[in-house]
C-alpha cells in the first residue's frame, strides 16, 4: 500500500500533515495536488520549508497526478496524496477509484456556504453530496483529524 494516506487539507502542508500523519504512517513522499501550487514556484518554496529532511515534496496538477497514480501506487516508496478541496480529491478519486479509494477528511475550514460538520470540518451540501456519490462507487471516507483520534464516518456528517 504505497499511497498510504489520501487526505484533504486546506490548510495543505503543516505540522499536523507532517508530523502527525507523515511519520506515524513512515511516509516518504507527500504530493499536494493543487492547480495554483503547482504553477507558483514561490508557494513551493513555502511548502518545501515545512517538510523535514527524508521526506519528498512533489508538486502536481490534477491531470499530472492522475497520470501518476499508478507508479506511486505501485512504488514501494510510502506516499501521501494531499490536496486542499474536496473537488480535487473526488477528481483524482475518478480518475484512479481503485487507488484513491480511503479518503481522509482533515481540515475542511468555514466560508461562505459551508456549515460544520465536525469542529475540524465544515462542508457545503454540494461537496457532501460529492463525497456520498464518491462512497457509493465503493470508496471509504471517513473525517479524522489526527491518527491517534478515531475516523468519524461519513453519514454521520449529514
Amino acid at each position: 500500500m504505497p499511497i498510504a494516506l489520501s487526505r484533504v487539507d486546506d490548510r495543505l502542508v503543516h505540522g499536523q500533515v507532517v508530523i502527525g500523519w507523515g511519520r506515524s504512517l513512515g511516509i516518504s513522499l507527500i504530493v499536494l495536488v493543487d492547480e495554483g501550487v503547482a504553477a507558483s514556484a514561490w508557494e513551493q518554496d513555502l511548502y518545501r520549508m515545512a517538510v523535514p529532511a527524508g521526506v519528498e515534496l512533489r508538486f502536481a496538477t490534477v491531470a499530472e497526478a492522475a497520470s501518476h497514480l499508478d507508479e506511486w501506487q505501485g512504488s514501494p516508496v510510502r506516499t501521501m496524496l494531499l490536496t486542499g478541496d474536496v473537488e480535487t480529491m473526488v477528481a483524482l478519486h475518478r480518475a484512479a477509484p481503485a487507488i484513491v479509494h480511503k479518503i481522509n477528511l482533515g481540515g475542511i475550514h468555514h466560508r461562505p456556504g459551508r456549515r460544520e460538520r465536525l469542529p475540524y470540518v465544515y462542508l457545503t451540501d454540494d461537496e457532501l453530496h460529492a463525497l456520498e456519490a464518491v462512497e457509493a462507487s465503493g470508496a471509504k471516507v471517513s473525517a479524522q483529524d489526527l491518527p491517534t483520534t478515531a475516523p468519524v464516518a461519513l453519514k454521520a456528517l449529514a
